[in-house]
């Protein structure tokens, strides 16, 4: 059984940081892609940053892109999600999240196989 289990929110003030782990468990981990996606209140959930079973290839949305850093350890069977210089736009539960294919890059919520309970992150200003 697949579990995905994320960390590392909480309330932050507009410029700072967090970085949230998510610590993946029942299957191997490092042939699959993961993903970090988040939702907002009262909006639909979207796609944040990607990066690939490897970890060479990383895919951001334009929104944090220069501001968020994804990052896996295939030792410890994690993935990290730094967020730096954070809006109170960013605010939203963050949700860790993994496709049913290995040795492949998804970007959309359709594509994912597997996902956390999510962490929330609030950005004051």
């Amino acid at each position: 059984q697949v579990q995905l289990v994320e960390s590392g929110g909480g309330l932050v003030q507009a410029g700072g940081s967090l970085r949230l782990s998510c610590a993946a468990s029942g299957r191997t981990f490092r042939i699959y892609g993961m993903d970090w996606f988040r939702q907002a209140p009262g909006k639909e959930r979207e796609f944040v940053a990607a990066i690939s079973w490897g970890g060479s290839s990383t895919n951001y949305a334009d929104s944090v892109k220069g501001r968020f850093t994804i990052s896996r350890d295939n030792a410890k069977n994690t993935v990290y999600l730094q967020m730096n210089s954070l809006k109170p736009e960013d605010t939203a539960v963050y949700y860790c999240a993994s496709p049913l294919v290995p040795y492949s890059t998804v970007l959309t919520t359709e594509g994912m196989g597997h996902w956390g309970k999510g962490t929330l992150v609030t950005v004051s200003s």
